[in-house]
């Protein structure tokens, strides 16, 4: 057992269980001693996802005929992925490995870590999960979301204790906790005869007024060597000083004391702790609360079930009755602070929401930080805003918000602390992974000992040490995309992008089969691409030629099959050109030809 983090309590939830059923938390099956043939096996690390991104967070751990997975995480689509919903991790290596994986662990529970979980989860026949209460439970209500009847489905495993020991083939559990921005987040040292795996999840080092770290990590610098640590790395450029808990909370009750109007604040549906902490400075002032956003509101209620969050009733209100009440009695907490259109906080600012309007004497916050990606919806966001209300407060002019990413220095110190003989940055960009090897190299690692992993790349330890493998494993992104689920061919994104950019023409011709000739003018529909009222000398330009092409082609068209199709190839081609000639787009144009 590792030894205890100095400053932590022991924390308890709800009892584990499975298939759904509540079971207490056992060893799963004895340590087994190392032995020659143990000794030959190989420690295989294998990042399906998180290594070249920020999301699709998901990693395995192979020894043997063992497997441990960390984490099920989706990555949101960039801009040129039109339609697409979101992005999960492949599977592919895991195929007929079923029986091998003995548990998938969740480190915390915002969705780049466990979003993917319930479609992989029934991928993979649904394999025993490992996680923190509230990571549970938002697991749960996501499985819950995908199919209501696989929920039965779910064997968990609830880590109530973090210094009892799990034990799945030859890895051997504990765990500790990390701070995050979401509660039970935690870390996990898996120990295999080989080596010792570290890792952080999504980890920051709380500090209090004086910037003193609260947890010291060196306790892990004593568990099994060698160690490997595997650290998030998705704050390491960034030099500035961590904002502390009690600046941020001091800040919020001085905007909650003194508004003129209601208070409207955007945050994260996963920072519970934060929402709980807003909703009960907000009740010490006489003031309601009102919350809104499917996931927020799903959340809260979840948190209230586990004791995570504690309001008087008549404290939380609906967001519809909050004209019942004075503007300085009022707080609302929406969900959309990444500038999401379809999320109420963009709603709220388009005028589109049922019930809420900004007004002028309104005070809204962004309590959140700004996700890698998202700068550019975030920055209109604001500027729409500001428009209509100028008290706006973001952490560029206020700290009202603590990160949950380790900064530069928290990076150098736990390093510093945990003391592992390899180090393995994780969950960013490639050049944030770069800048943590140059790091870890300026205090004194060595370069053989620090491992830089691209996606689908497989990491080896034996009892020579470790190293960067030429394997790889597929890992191409997987996008989800309403019902549909697989890979999107670069083809497919490229018409969807065309079709976004350039706008879709549609032309329709009605044939007589007997005579080949067009019965009336072709039909011209416009998407996106001209204002069929504002174009008709375009669009009359377009029937006439269509019916030329249709004229001259008429003999060909007549006999059907593989003839017609080449028509059809023809209206599009000439029509395409004609377009670009006089307009320099080019829309997708679908030519529809039916015989009648």
């Amino acid at each position: 057992m590792i030894p205890t983090p100095k400053n932590t309590k022991t924390y308890h939830g709800r009892r584990p269980s499975q298939h759904g059923h509540e079971r207490a938390t056992k060893q799963i099956a004895p340590t087994q001693e190392k032995t020659e043939q143990s000794s030959e096996l190989k420690l295989r690390i294998i990042p399906l996802g998180g290594m070249e991104e920020v999301g699709r967070n998901m990693t395995i751990f192979e020894y043997g005929d063992d497997i441990l997975i960390l984490d099920m995480g989706i990555q949101f689509p960039e801009d040129d992925m039109p339609g697409i919903n979101y992005i999960i991790p492949n599977v592919e290596y895991l195929k007929g490995k079923k029986d091998k994986i003995k548990a998938v662990i969740f480190s915390h529970a915002h969705l780049d870590h466990i979003g993917a979980a319930p479609i992989i989860l029934e991928q993979l026949g649904f394999p025993t999960i490992v996680a923190r209460p509230l990571t549970l439970a938002f697991l749960k209500r996501r499985q819950y979301d995908y199919k209501p009847n696989t929920v039965k489905n779910l064997k968990t495993i609830t880590v109530e204790n973090l210094r009892n020991p799990l034990t799945f083939g030859k890895f051997r559990l504990t765990f500790f906790p990390v701070e995050h921005s979401v509660m039970d987040a935690m870390g996990v040292v898996m120990e295999t005869p080989t080596a010792t795996v570290i890792h952080l999840g999504d980890w920051t080092l709380e500090k209090n007024e004086h910037n003193k770290a609260l947890v010291d990590y060196s306790f892990l610098s004593k568990v099994k060597r060698p160690t490997i640590l595997m650290s998030e790395a998705l704050g390491i450029t960034d030099i500035r000083p961590s904002t502390t808990a009690p600046v941020m909370k001091r800040n919020l009750t001085n905007i909650l004391s003194h508004s003129p109007g209601r208070v409207i604040i955007g945050t994260f549906a996963s920072q519970i702790e934060r929402v709980g902490w807003i909703i009960g400075a907000a009740e010490k002032l006489g003031k309601k609360v009102a919350i809104d956003g499917y996931s927020m509101k799903t959340n809260v209620e979840i948190s209230k079930t586990l004791g995570y969050i504690k309001a008087r009733k008549d404290t939380l209100i609906n967001v519809g009755e909050i004209d019942k009440h004075p503007d300085n009695k009022i707080v609302i907490i929406v969900t959309g602070s990444q500038g999401e259109s379809n999320a109420v906080f963009s709603r709220v600012v388009a005028g589109t929401h049922h019930s809420l309007r900004i007004k002028k004497n309104d005070t809204v916050i962004f309590s959140s930080s700004i996700i890698p990606g998202n700068e550019h919806m975030i920055q209109k966001l604001k500027d729409r805003i500001y428009r209509q209300s100028e008290n706006v407060i973001h952490n560029e002019i206020m700290d009202i918000h603590v990160s949950g990413h380790a900064n530069r220095e928290d990076n150098i110190q736990m390093l510093k602390q945990v003391k592992p003989d390899y180090y393995i940055p994780t969950y960013a960009w490639h050049y944030m992974l770069v800048e943590a090897v140059k790091l870890a190299r300026e205090i004194g690692f060595k370069d053989k000992n620090i491992l830089l992993l691209d996606d689908g790349q497989v990491a080896e330890f034996d009892a020579n040490g470790g190293c960067v493998t030429n394997k790889r494993v597929p890992c191409d992104q997987i996008f989800v995309d309403g019902i549909y689920i697989g890979n999107a061919s670069s083809v497919m994104l490229s018409d969807r992008q065309i079709m976004a950019e350039e706008g879709i023409m549609i032309i329709v011709a009605l044939i007589d089969k007997r005579s080949g000739k067009l019965i009336q003018d072709p039909d011209i529909i416009s998407r996106g691409f001209v204002y069929m009222k504002e174009s008709k000398e375009l669009t009359g330009e377009i029937r006439r030629r269509v019916r030329q092409i249709l004229e001259k082609q008429g003999t060909k068209h007549h006999q059907g099959g593989e003839q017609e199709n080449g028509v059809k190839n023809i209206v599009r081609d000439e029509i395409g050109e004609f377009l670009y000639f006089k307009t320099q787009r080019r829309p997708t144009i679908i030519a529809i030809i039916n015989r009648i």
